[in-house]
C-alpha cells in the first residue's frame, strides 16, 4: 500500500492536529516509512518496494521539506540528504519522543563515506545495488531500534576501526607527515630519536593499509584524520 503524505493522518507527518482514535489505530501497527530520496528514479523504486510489504505505510516528499519533528518511523535519505538532516536535527530544539530513524540508500560506498554517515548518527546505510529483500530488511531493523548496514560494509567500517586506532603520538607524527616533513625534522619537532619517528611511521603505514608517506597522508585525508588541504602539499 503506497500513500502520499496528504493522506497520513496529520500527526503523523510532525503536525500538531488531532487525529480520528481510530484511525491512529490503523497506523499504529505499520512502521511508517517517510521517502525523501533526492534521485526520484531511486525513490519511486524504493516506493514501490516498500510499498508493497504488508507492515509498511510509505510516503514521499523532499528532504528539506521534512518537519521538526518527523513522525515516521523511518526516514529514507540519500547520503547528502541524510548529513544535511542530521546536521539540521542537531541543531534543532529537542522533541519529546522517539525521533526517526534514518537510512541511507545510495551508490556511495567509501569507507569514509560510510564512516562519516554513521558517526553523524545515520542508523542504517545501503548501497543501490544491493538486493531488493535487504531494503524492508533495514527498514524493519531501523523500526525496531537496530543498526543496518550491509555484510560489506560492516566488514569495511570494522576494519576501519579497527586499523585506525592511533595513539596519541602517531595522531601528531601524522600532523608532521602531512605537512610534508621528514624524519629528522618530526624527531626535532617532537623531541623524540628518529628511530622512534620511524617506528611510529611504520606502525601508521600498518593501521592505515598505506605502503608510503604520501599513500598514509592521502588515506588519513580520505578518513578525516588530517585536513582537506594536506593532499595539495604532496
Amino acid at each position: 500500500m503506497r500513500l502520499d503524505t496528504k493522506n497520513w493522518p496529520h500527526s503523523a507527518i510532525g503536525g500538531n492536529g488531532a487525529a480520528v482514535a481510530g484511525t491512529i489505530a490503523n497506523y499504529d501497527s505499520k512502521v511508517r516509512v517517510f521517502i525523501a530520496h533526492s534521485d526520484a528514479i531511486v525513490s519511486a523504486g524504493l516506493a514501490a518496494l516498500l510499498g508493497a510489504e504488508g507492515d509498511m505505510l510509505v510516503a514521499q516528499g523532499e528532504a528539506m521539506a521534512l518537519p521538526q519533528p518527523v513522525q515516521a518511523d523511518v526516514i529514507v535519505l540519500d547520503h547528502k540528504g541524510a548529513l544535511e538532516y542530521m546536521r539540521r536535527c542537531a541543531n534543532a530544539p529537542q522533541h519529546g519522543g522517539a525521533q526517526a530513524r534514518v537510512l541511507i540508500v545510495t551508490q556511495m560506498e567509501r569507507e569514509w563515506e560510510v564512516r562519516t554517515a554513521m558517526m553523524a548518527g545515520v542508523h542504517g546505510y545501503l548501497l543501490q545495488n544491493c538486493s531488493p529483500d535487504q531494503v524492508p530488511a533495514a527498514v524493519r531493523s531501523l523500526s525496531r531500534g537496530i543498526r543496518y548496514l550491509s555484510a560489506d560494509l560492516s566488514r569495511c567500517v570494522a576494519d576501519s576501526f579497527t586499523r585506525i586506532g592511533l595513539t596519541s603520538r602517531e595522531t601528531d607524527v601524522l600532523q608532521l607527515l602531512a605537512q610534508g616533513q621528514c624524519n629528522k625534522s618530526i624527531a626535532r619537532e617532537l623531541g623524540i630519536g628518529v628511530g622512534t619517528v620511524k617506528t611510529h611511521v611504520k606502525g601508521l603505514f600498518d593501521k592505515l593499509g598505506a605502503t608510503a608517506r604520501t599513500h598514509a597522508v592521502v588515506l588519513a585525508t580520505r578518513r578525516g584524520l588530517v585536513g582537506d588541504g594536506a593532499i595539495s602539499q604532496h
